[in-house]
């Protein structure tokens, strides 16, 4: 089980490391930049599915009051690139894109209630397509 309680720490900058390509959707759309209300959005609603489908059930969270604050959460830099990839299904042959974006993205604001969800996002990937090994992050936190 993942403690998902925010520490006593005060963290107010994080890395993330896009390790493979990642692809986020806001809305019904693919997003080009990985902001970090968007991000934290994606990795809560990947832990509440599985903790739903494996574990103690969907999280007991506000969940649009967790986007509001996550999306006050400003990206202050980030070196991202778009890559191209695909895989072709040996069942069917169907060829399926599993590109995105990789680089790191880095954050500053009030991060203590999503330190959790971010190093759990470690575990879990983010994003769509994460049983295909999209999603994979690495995340480095600061203090103030």
């Amino acid at each position: 089980m993942i403690d998902l309680r925010p520490g006593e720490t005060p963290i107010s900058r994080v890395r993330v490391r896009f390790v493979t390509p990642t692809e986020l959707k806001s809305g019904q759309q693919i997003v080009t930049k990985p902001e970090f209300g968007v991000l934290a959005c994606r990795a809560r609603d990947r832990i509440s599915q599985l903790r739903e489908l494996y574990g103690e059930g969907a999280l007991a969270l506000d969940f649009r009051g967790f986007g509001e604050r996550a999306a006050r959460v400003k990206m202050t830099g980030s070196e991202i690139r778009m890559v191209d990839a695909e895989r072709r299904s040996s069942r069917t042959g169907q060829v399926h894109s599993i590109g995105g974006f990789v680089g790191e993205a880095e954050y500053e604001g009030e991060l203590g209630e999503f330190v959790p969800y971010l190093r759990a996002a470690r575990w879990t990937g983010v994003g769509r397509q994460t049983v295909w090994g999209k999603g994979e992050i690495e995340v480095v936190f600061s203090r103030r």
